[in-house]
This record gives C-alpha cells, sequence and structure tokens, in this order.
C-alpha cells in the first residue's frame, strides 16, 4: 500500500471519487474494494460505523497488503483522536470525518496521514487549512450550499481543495456541476456501490459503475 503522503493526496485527486463503504463482512468488504479498485478507484474510504468495525479495517488492510498492495485504504465517519489513531495503527492511509477536530489534525499530522475534515463554511475550512489539511471534506454537501457553495468559497480562497461528500450522485449532470465548481474530488457512497449490487454480489457490476464514474470525471476534467 502507498505509504506516502504526497502520493496519497495525489491518488485521491486523480480518480476524482472515492468510493464510502463500510459492511461487518471482511469478505463482502474485500470484493467490493478490489471491484472498486479494479474500477479504476484504488481510494477506498471505510467508514468507521457498526461495532467491531476496527477489527474487520484491520484484516481488510491485511488482505490488500498481500492480495493488492496498490489499494489505498482510508478511514471515514472519525470524530475523535483515539479512534484515528487505531485506525492508523490498522494501516489507515487516509483519514476523514463529518466534522473538525484539531486533535485529530495533530494525529495526523504526526504521523503524515493525510486528514480531510468536514467542515460548512469559510472559517471551518480555513481552520482546516491552518491544521494543515490539504483537501477538506464539504460536509453534508448538499446542504451546506452545493456546487454554489463551493463556487463562493474558491472566489477568496483559490488555493482551496475542497472534497464534498453528500449530495453527489454518479451522474454527469450532477458530477459537472461540482467538478465545474472547482473540487478536486467527491465521495460517494450508496449512490455508487449499490443496495441492490450488493443484495446480488454483483461485484463486476460494482467495477463497471465505478469504472464509469471515474471515466465520467476525466471526460468533465477535459482529460484524454
Amino acid at each position: 500500500m502507498a505509504k506516502d503522503r504526497m502520493a496519497v493526496l495525489a491518488a485521491m485527486m486523480e480518480q476524482g471519487v472515492i468510493p464510502v463503504f463500510y459492511h461487518p463482512d471482511v469478505e463482502v468488504c474485500t470484493n467490493v474494494i478490489q471491484a472498486c479498485a479494479n474500477g479504476g478507484a484504488k481510494c477506498i474510504e471505510f467508514t468507521n460505523r457498526g461495532e467491531f468495525a476496527p477489527h474487520v479495517f484491520l484484516d481488510v488492510t491485511r488482505h490488500f497488503a498481500k492480495a493488492d498492495p496498490s489499494v489505498i485504504m482510508g478511514v471515514g465517519s472519525v470524530v475523535d483522536a483515539p479512534t484515528a489513531g487505531i485506525y492508523i495503527a490498522n494501516g489507515a492511509k487516509f483519514v476523514v470525518g463529518p466534522i473538525l477536530n484539531a486533535d485529530v489534525a495533530k494525529v495526523c499530522n504526526r504521523r503524515k496521514i493525510p486528514y480531510s475534515p468536514g467542515c460548512g463554511s469559510a472559517s471551518e475550512i480555513s481552520y482546516a487549512e491552518e491544521l494543515g489539511c490539504e483537501i477538506v471534506k464539504i460536509f453534508p454537501g448538499s446542504s451546506v450550499g452545493g456546487p454554489e457553495f463551493v463556487k463562493n468559497v474558491l472566489g477568496p480562497m483559490p488555493w482551496t481543495r475542497l472534497m464534498p461528500t453528500g449530495g453527489v450522485d454518479p451522474t454527469e449532470e450532477s458530477l459537472s456541476k461540482w467538478f465545474g465548481a472547482g473540487i478536486v474530488a467527491a465521495g460517494i457512497g450508496s449512490k455508487l456501490i449499490t443496495a441492490d449490487l450488493l443484495k446480488a454480489k454483483d461485484y463486476k457490476g460494482i467495477e463497471n459503475k465505478v469504472a464509469e464514474t471515474v471515466a465520467l470525471i476525466k471526460k468533465i476534467r477535459g482529460k484524454k
């Protein structure tokens, strides 16, 4: 797995979409994450939810350390420093949260781990950047103002890198609005890894959906 902070940040921005996923079954997790990686999204945000989620995460990271070291496992829904420390010890290469917590930033900075806290105002975003956050999560994306919010922040703060989660659909219309506003990446969960695909254990379908989304983002960015 990639360990360099700059390489992880570059990979997150390059793929453009960060699949957000959790399942209590390790086998399901490994299959879904491998499908995402095969589809071109090697940075995966494992959601810190459910009982014994850190233990599931550890088993998953151990699996990919051998099966596919190109997979970059991150963790989401982290709200405190002890939880961040547990996941970093278990192999997390980036940390995402719904809120901004300075103690989490300190733990991540100490270990050179990218931290993307959830922010909903220009002041929060600015404070996150003071704490060393390179990519700031906008959360919940649709509720804080959507693409217009992004445009309004980037006007006076053009150096800011934003990644919305919540309110981003894997469609050309939605992605065009968000990337047109200036985001560097987007977190997408159940609209990308849908309940129907999961229920059917259609891992090839998940791979195809992710590949389509990555290709859409490249098209929108004007890449060949």
